[in-house]
């Protein structure tokens, strides 16, 4: 009889939600930082296709390095409130932040034939297979 399911109270859930380190530390408006960059990756004979999830953050403030096998995406969020001439300041809430994944890949890249494209909160990488020895190399995004 010590086999049966026992239920959770729901209370016990609600109380583990509400004393949770984020939960009154959120930003009021826009997105929160994400805690890690959501990505796509697809095999093709030549190549391989990466999409990541980047909203909220402008390209300038995007790095992808290629290094080998290894791809590292690093991306900077800045969010602040506007403020015109004729307003006075009663509170002012920003926040700032960086996340970076670092993932692996079956073969070696291409540098030279590397592309990145950054469009609508989403950055598309196409990276080329490389038959030989290569180098660190930063992307430039389109």
């Amino acid at each position: 009889m010590n086999s049966l399911m026992t239920r959770g109270n729901p209370f016990d859930d609600l109380f583990k939600d509400l004393m949770s380190p984020g939960f009154f530390i959120r930003p009021l408006h826009g997105d929160p930082l994400p805690q890690s960059i959501k990505v796509d990756v697809k095999e093709s004979d030549g190549a391989y296709t990466v999409q990541a999830e980047l909203p909220g953050v402008a390209k300038e403030d995007i790095q992808v390095t290629v290094e080998g096998n290894v791809v590292t995406l690093r991306a900077e969020v800045k969010q602040q409130d506007s403020q015109t001439a004729d307003e006075k300041t009663l509170r002012s809430e920003r926040y700032f932040g960086s996340v970076e994944r670092s993932f692996q890949l079956p073969a070696d890249i291409d540098n030279s034939q590397a592309k990145a494209k950054f469009d609508n909160g989403v950055l598309s990488l196409t990276l080329p297979k490389r038959q030989g020895s290569s180098s660190g190399h930063r992307l430039e995004i389109d």
